[in-house]
């Protein structure tokens, strides 16, 4: 993350199976080895699981809605070609370090607002390549200052206290998504939900506002609202551009199985929900 060239590590010993719990009071962050997997490391604010990384193996994705992101990815172009790729939240890193290896080259900017998360994740887990750039902003403040046609993905996450902030689910924040992509990038979301998912069918009806190709993908008990957990939204601006049965394939084979909403599907899920704007949101009144 910004400023990423941090201090020595002090008490950290990668790979060592008696890593402590690394403790931010102050901000509530901790850094807690996995007892199970002697390489884990996950990153908690306020006691709630945000990023999982393994310190030696970054292609290992332990997060069930992160491998759904990854699968979208993966399919974005041909095996190993880099892309272009700006992600909102950064947490401990765990999409860029993956990217970083299995796309050698690819180009990333990550926005992430929490000072205190980038500094206890530069001082103690692994450096990242120099074509990771992170700086400290917020999201959208940062997306609205990006050129049109940068990316060929945007990734975002963004949470505080377990909730996506209003300003960055709105229809015009997704339409500055929408500027900052190439013509076939995609936008992929990350969307924590309960049921009945009535936030996550506000996020669909909102993205389909500005996409024209949107799906959803998830465990086929969060898409029956059965469960809370993570969603992942996938949407495009070109008419028919998400590659849904390869998609539906991946999310398949995930060891959590999963399932994907599209078209008439996707009809049946969102309806009655209406796309949320600026001005439903009180503090930019």
């Amino acid at each position: 993350m910004g400023h990423r060239r941090a201090g020595p590590r002090a008490g950290w010993t990668v790979g060592s199976a008696s890593v402590p719990v690394m403790n931010r009071a102050a901000d509530r962050l901790e850094l807690v080895a996995d007892p199970v997997r002697r390489t884990g490391r996950t990153l908690l604010s306020a006691g709630v699981e945000q990023s999982y990384v393994d310190v030696e193996d970054p292609r290992h994705l332990h997060f069930e809605y992160v491998r759904r992101i990854a699968s979208a990815v993966e399919l974005a172009a041909p095996a190993g070609a880099p892309l272009s790729v700006l992600h909102l939240g950064g947490g401990a890193l765990t999409l860029p370090r993956w990217l970083a290896a299995t796309r050698p080259g690819s180009p990333q900017r990550v926005v992430e607002r929490d000072p205190a998360v980038v500094e206890l994740v530069a001082r103690e887990l692994p450096p990242l390549p120099p074509e990771v750039r992170v700086e400290v902003a917020d999201a959208r403040d940062a997306l609205t200052a990006t050129p049109a046609g940068q990316y060929d993905l945007v990734i975002a996450d963004i949470y505080r206290a377990a909730r996506m902030p209003g300003h960055v689910r709105t229809v015009e924040f997704a339409a500055e998504v929408a500027r900052t992509l190439r013509p076939d990038g995609s936008y992929l979301v990350n969307v924590t939900d309960l049921p009945p998912l009535v936030g996550t069918r506000v996020q669909v009806a909102t993205l389909r506002a500005v996409f024209a190709d949107v799906c959803v993908l998830g465990d086929r008990r969060m898409l029956r609202g059965r469960r809370y957990g993570n969603l992942v939204l996938a949407a495009t601006s070109r008419p028919g551009g998400l590659p849904v049965g390869r998609l539906a394939v991946a999310a398949l084979r995930d060891p959590v199985p999963g399932g994907l909403l599209h078209a008439a599907a996707l009809d049946t899920f969102v309806a009655g929900a209406h796309p949320v704007t600026d001005a439903d949101d009180p503090r930019r009144r």
